[in-house]
């Protein structure tokens, strides 16, 4: 017995396959174009060898993506070696090809890194290193204060009220035995005549 799936009726069909495709940022098209490059290579056994003419053409248009992070470039006229030139320099450093903040601070945090690890004297290094300290959600040089939260039951947290409140009320009381103190020592004279009457 055959299994047949249930086929919706009506259901248009795209007219292309880009049509059907998601659309992708330029850094998401790109890193989808490179890896299909990089399986084909390896498939192949072709290593991906970039000349310095393709270098060029991928580092220009590195720059053009940078200053508008919302061109959106033709990548199938480039060679596949440019196209993997430019994803390795895009993942180096992490580009803004798309002006995203969590993107820019990844891209400072990996620069940091990076003359960390280059810097020529140990002052330029502690200077980049205090700098990668001060980012945010690193905060290596902050003071930290930990609050921790305590879940109790209701009537747990009732008793303790009451037991405040019970040593509030003992201590009011207390306070105002001692006002009092004061006043009795000073007609103390009135109290010890009173009392031999």
């Amino acid at each position: 017995m055959a299994v047949v799936p249930d086929i919706e009726e009506n259901i248009p069909l795209p007219s292309s396959a880009a049509e059907a495709l998601p659309s992708l940022s330029s850094k998401e098209e790109l890193d989808v174009r490179v890896r299909t490059i990089k399986l084909l290579s390896d498939i192949n056994g072709h290593p991906i060898d970039p000349t310095p003419e393709e270098k060029g053409t991928a580092e220009q248009l590195a720059r053009q993506m940078i200053a508008d992070p919302k061109l959106r470039p033709d990548f199938s006229k480039y060679s596949n070696e440019t196209m993997a030139y430019l994803a390795g320099m895009v993942a180096q450093a992490n580009c803004m090809i798309v002006d995203d903040l969590a993107e820019l601070k990844l891209y400072v945090v990996n620069k940091f890194v990076y003359e960390v690890e280059h810097a020529k004297t140990s002052k330029d290094r502690i200077s980049a290193l205090s700098k990668l300290g001060e980012i945010d959600g690193v905060d290596a040089f902050k003071r930290r204060s930990e609050i921790m939260v305590k879940m109790q039951p209701i009537e747990e947290v009732e008793q303790e009220l009451f037991n405040v409140l019970d040593a509030l009320e003992v201590r009011v009381l207390d306070e105002t035995e001692v006002e009092e103190a004061p006043q009795v020592e000073q007609d103390g004279d009135e109290a010890e005549c009173t009392q031999q009457d």
